[in-house]
């Protein structure tokens, strides 16, 4: 494989939506250009971080569209095409196809449990529909869970599907593709399995959620050598960030972040209890009074790193 699909911080987008539940072009347009006055030059559309369950064809149409216009010869973008079935999920990899995508994250289909004979008939007939490089999409939070094993063949027998994102937390898929010698992309997709993921040199690059919101930590993790005091206080910083935004239904925690830091507004599909909405201003107030100090070390360490 000459050239990686994923490599390095690629960031997984929130998708802002006004108080209606439109999606918000202007939001998801700021998103982008704060991201990359930033630095990221890599971007997800549609993953989980995204909402991609609420996400409809005419939304991903002109998600596409702004995405194509804002990043063309500036960044690369993948997108997610995510549904409860084959039809579905052939119907969003063609509109990435034309809304030119570089490749694709394909989640197993969401709602039913499923066996692996099941996920592998589903991923070859996708690769044989959808003429994209596609990363294999682990999120057994949500969808059936891969096993390394049918990873293994799918990547070894479809030609297009060139690798794994994988959301589990877990490291042993990506053990198990660098103990096979298989070339193929190990992308993370859990922010807290990268720090151990580089240490061990698993992975390829990061689609991250923490990287729409604090691109310049994300950034600061390959920065590092993984056995410097550098890259151990940056992991550190980044595992007490997760710890804060964990106690929220993913993305909610980085979209009360992404208020904080004006890039996008916080608005919700599911309703914000009172008791929810008390844990939020203490987790933005927790941030605020963390963010300047947290983002300067690491900035501070990435130039004298250069």
């Amino acid at each position: 494989m000459a050239d990686k699909l994923v490599k390095g911080v690629y960031s997984a987008l929130l998708t802002p939506r006004m108080e209606n539940g439109d999606f918000d072009g202007t939001s998801f347009r700021n998103q982008l250009e704060f991201l990359l006055s930033k630095g990221i030059q890599g971007f997800a559309l549609n993953g989980a971080t995204s909402e991609y369950c609420l996400t409809t064809p005419d939304d991903l149409k002109v998600i596409l569209a702004i995405a194509k216009d804002t990043l063309t010869n500036r960044a690369e973008y993948i997108c997610g095409v995510g549904a409860a079935g084959l039809r579905g999920a052939v119907e969003l990899g063609q509109l990435a196809l034309a809304g030119g995508a570089a490749g694709l994250l394909l989640p197993m289909p969401y709602f039913f449990p499923y066996s692996q004979d099941d996920l592998s008939q589903f991923c070859s007939d996708f690769a044989k529909l959808v003429p994209l490089p596609i990363l294999l999409y682990n999120l057994p939070q949500f969808t059936s869970g891969l096993e390394a094993s049918t990873v293994l063949n799918l990547i070894r027998q479809c030609n297009n599907i060139v690798g794994i994102k994988d959301s589990s937390g877990s490291l042993d898929i990506l053990r198990s593709l660098t103990e096979s010698g298989l070339e193929c992309n190990r992308v993370v997709g859990n922010d807290s399995a990268l720090a151990p993921a580089l240490r061990e040199g698993l992975c390829d690059g990061v689609v991250s959620g923490v990287a729409c919101v604090l691109p310049e930590i994300m950034k600061a993790m390959f920065a590092f050598v993984p056995d410097s005091s550098e890259f151990k206080h940056t992991s550190e910083l980044l595992d007490a960030f997760i710890d804060q935004v964990n106690i929220f239904p993913t993305p909610w925690g980085l979209k009360w972040i992404s208020e904080s830091r004006n890039i996008t507004p916080a608005t919700f599909s599911q309703p914000v209890s009172k008791s929810r909405a008390a844990e939020s201003e203490k987790m933005v107030q927790w941030f605020e009074s963390w963010k300047t100090a947290a983002v300067d070390s690491v900035i501070g360490s990435v130039m004298n790193a250069q």
